[in-house]
C-alpha cells in the first residue's frame, strides 16, 4: 500500500473513532483498534503528516489528535458509495410516511423521522406550490348564495374556499366535473387561462362563475407558494452541545432566522450536499455541518444541521433515502 493510500486510511480511522468515542485519538489507540500492518512508528509519521497539511490537529498538550474541517471534507470526498439501509429500516420509512393525510403531515412526518434516524436536527422545505400541479377541484354548495371550493393538488395538499357565489346543487356539479377534467395537471399560473379556454362555450353565467373559481383556485395555489421550513429534533442538537467549541448559542440563533434557512437552502443545487464548518458562509453555522438533498418537484430541499462530529456515512444515507421517499409520495 503506498503511502498516502494508507494515510487516507489513517485519516479514515481518526474519523470513525473520534465520531464514536468523542475523545481525541493517539497513535497507540489506532494501532490497537485498526490493522494497518504497519508499526506504530509509522503510523506516528502517518498523523505527523496529516496535521502538516491541515486535516487534523492537536486540541491539547499531549493530547490525540482530531479532524479539522478539511478532515472531515477530506473524510467526506473519500466515501465512494452509502451503505444502503437495510429493508426494516426502509420499511419504517415508508410505513411512517405512507400515513400521511396531506402535504402538511408529509412534510411534519418527514422531519421527525429524519431527526429520529439521524439524531440531528432535521429541515423540511415546503415544496414549491407553483410548480406543483392540480389533481382536481370540487364545488359544493352551501346555501343559496355561498359556495365551498375544494381543491386537491397532486401532493394530497387539500384547500378549501368558501366563496360568495349562488349555484344550485346542478350548476355546481356541472362546473365541478367541468374545471375538474380541465384543470388536472395545471400548475398555478395555467389555471386561469386553462378555465378560461375550457368553459368558452358555457353560458356567460356559468363562463363567470368558472372565472371566478379559476381565479380563487390559482391564489390559493400561489398563497402556498411562499417559502415555509419544519424543523424537527432541536433536542438533537442541543445534546451535542459539548461538540460545539464556542457555543451552541450562534447556531440556535441563526436556526431562527427564516431568511438564513431560505439562504441557506437556496445556494444548494446538487442532489446531495455537504457542507461543513466553515464552509457553511452563516457565521452562525461555522461549527456546524449541513447535508441535504433535494426532493420532489422543484427546488425544495430537506436535511440535517448538526456538529461536524457526525456519523457523515449513516447520516447522508439517512438523508437521501427520506428524500427519495418522500419524492415517491408526492408523485404517487
Amino acid at each position: 500500500m503506498r503511502s498516502d493510500e494508507r494515510r487516507l486510511r489513517v485519516l479514515q480511522a481518526i474519523v470513525e473513532d473520534y465520531v464514536h468515542t468523542r475523545e481525541p485519538v493517539g497513535s497507540k489507540a489506532l494501532t490497537e483498534r485498526h490493522d494497518f500492518d504497519v508499526s506504530p512508528a509509522t503510523i506516528r509519521n502517518d498523523m505527523a503528516a496529516l496535521e502538516e497539511i491541515g486535516l487534523i490537529h492537536q486540541p491539547h498538550t499531549s493530547a490525540g489528535r482530531v479532524p479539522t474541517d478539511t478532515g472531515y471534507r477530506t473524510f467526506v470526498d473519500s466515501i465512494s458509495q452509502l451503505k444502503p439501509l437495510s429493508a426494516p429500516e426502509r420499511q419504517a420509512i415508508e410505513r411512517w410516511l405512507d400515513g400521511a393525510v396531506d402535504l402538511d403531515d408529509v412534510v411534519l412526518r418527514a422531519g421527525r423521522l429524519l431527526a429520529q434516524l439521524t439524531h440531528q436536527l432535521a429541515i423540511v422545505q415546503y415544496p414549491d406550490l407553483d410548480r406543483m400541479t392540480l389533481r382536481r377541484v370540487e364545488v359544493l354548495t352551501l346555501s343559496e348564495r355561498m359556495c365551498l371550493l375544494v381543491i386537491i393538488t397532486e401532493s394530497g395538499r387539500v384547500e378549501q374556499r368558501t366563496l360568495e357565489l349562488p349555484l344550485g346543487p346542478e350548476r355546481a356539479r356541472t362546473l365541478s366535473a367541468r374545471l375538474s377534467a380541465a384543470l388536472a395537471g395545471c400548475s398555478a399560473p395555467e389555471v386561469e387561462l386553462t378555465a378560461f379556454e375550457a368553459c368558452a362555450d358555457l353560458e356567460r353565467a356559468d363562463r363567470e362563475a368558472a372565472a371566478i373559481l379559476a381565479r380563487a383556485v390559482a391564489e390559493a395555489m400561489s398563497e402556498q407558494g411562499e417559502e415555509r421550513f419544519v424543523l424537527a429534533g432541536t433536542a438533537n442538537l442541543a445534546r451535542t452541545t459539548p461538540d460545539f467549541p464556542r457555543s451552541i448559542s450562534p447556531v440556535l440563533d441563526a436556526l431562527e432566522e427564516q431568511v438564513v434557512l431560505m439562504r441557506l437552502f437556496a445556494e444548494l443545487s446538487d442532489d446531495l450536499t455537504i457542507t461543513i464548518g466553515a464552509e457553511n458562509v452563516e457565521e452562525g453555522l461555522a461549527e456546524t455541518s449541513v447535508i441535504t438533498s433535494s426532493y420532489g418537484i422543484g427546488s425544495a430541499r430537506l436535511g440535517i444541521v448538526g456538529p461536524t462530529r457526525m456519523d457523515y456515512p449513516t447520516t447522508m444515507a439517512c438523508v437521501r433515502a427520506v428524500a427519495r421517499y418522500l419524492t415517491k409520495i408526492l408523485g404517487s
